[in-house]
């Protein structure tokens, strides 16, 4: 009888061993479900609007920490500059305007997420251009006009240009930083320029007699979010789960009720007033998660990137027409706004 209730016991001891140890590769896999691996990504910005609303958000809501990511910020003034930061190895993501678009074109990045469109384009003009509303912008002729190479300044530009028949040859153009516009503007060293916030903001501050116009061109103005091609290759599972937290944050910011939200962050992270950052929110429409996914299904995400396309060749600024699977990671897209 002894026997039987040390077998018994003996069983009873290895069948609760077994169960722990079953249990052990069970408990481990759940934890590892809900703490990704963390990351610190080095994310590169322009001081504006349009570049911080989602992932300050998505920093402030702790969205990203969820997906076990940590971000550090990296101010830039225009894209050309943050993909070059890229290739340097500094940067591993960056939000950039339309105008570097082309160079995504040109295989030197890849968009993963989209952030904002507009149709419109505006020029800042001084007394000087003879410029006093978009029916006289041909008297840009001859005149001395600021932009930024290779940037949405340039595009705006070209944008005009065709909008009053005019060629880049029939200005004085003269190309640099968004930074120096403001001084040349300031200074009279120019007629015109073609900036973009926070630089239109300063220079219409600065100068009383600064106007600035909008002018449609039926072009599409894209702003997305970009990374190198090697790193899109290398690192699926981190802009998943970047991509995944940026789109919360935009499902939240992008409604005007949670506008002042975003700016309030946007003006602590740029040291800015507040009542002057809300103007900024006019600049373009802010795409939500669901405007994104139901733009994929509809083929509107598609569309505006082709006819973005389209505006960099009929400029002459992309020299053949390119697949847009060749550098806009829609599969990404959806998986992440499946989930």
């Amino acid at each position: 009888m002894k026997g039987f209730f040390k077998k018994a016991a003996a069983l009873l001891m290895a069948g609760l061993m077994a169960g722990s140890m079953a249990a052990v590769p069970a408990f481990a896999e759940e934890a590892e479900d809900a703490a990704p691996e963390k990351v610190e990504l080095n994310v590169a910005y322009m001081p504006n609007y349009a570049s911080l609303w989602s992932v300050l958000t998505g920093m402030d809501k702790g969205y990203f920490e969820e997906e076990g990511i940590e971000i550090k910020l990296w101010e830039f003034a225009d894209g050309p500059s943050e993909i070059a930061a890229m290739e340097g190895g500094s940067i591993d993501l960056a939000y950039i305007g339309h105008g570097a678009h082309k160079l995504c074109i040109k295989g030197q990045a890849e968009i993963f997420a989209p952030s904002s469109v507009h149709s419109t384009d505006r020029v800042i003009v001084l007394p000087s251009s003879d410029v006093t509303s978009t029916d006289d912008l041909a008297n840009l002729k001859g005149k001395k006009v600021a932009y930024t190479a290779g940037s949405s300044s340039e595009t705006a530009l070209n944008g005009a240009l065709a909008v009053a028949g005019l060629t880049i040859d029939d200005i004085d153009a003269y190309e640099m930083d968004a930074t120096n516009m403001v001084a040349a503007m300031a200074s009279g060293s120019v007629d015109a320029c073609f900036a973009w916030n926070p630089y239109s903001n300063q220079i219409l501050e600065n100068n009383e007699d600064a106007v600035e116009l909008e002018f449609a061109t039926n072009s599409v103005n894209l702003s997305s979010w970009i990374c190198l091609p090697s790193y899109a290759e290398e690192n699926q599972d981190i802009l998943l789960r970047f991509s995944r937290a940026l789109y919360k944050a935009m499902e939240f910011s992008s409604q005007p009720e949670n506008w002042e939200y975003a700016v309030g962050l946007y003006a602590k992270q740029c040291a800015k007033d507040v009542d002057a950052c809300m103007v900024e929110t006019n600049d373009a429409t802010w795409f939500s998660a669901d405007d994104i996914r139901t733009g994929l299904e509809d083929g509107t995400i598609s569309d505006y990137y082709q006819r973005q396309q389209q505006m960099f060749i009929d400029s002459g600024d992309v020299e053949e027409e390119v697949p847009l699977e060749n550098y806009v990671m829609f599969d990404l897209m959806k998986e992440a706004l499946a989930e």
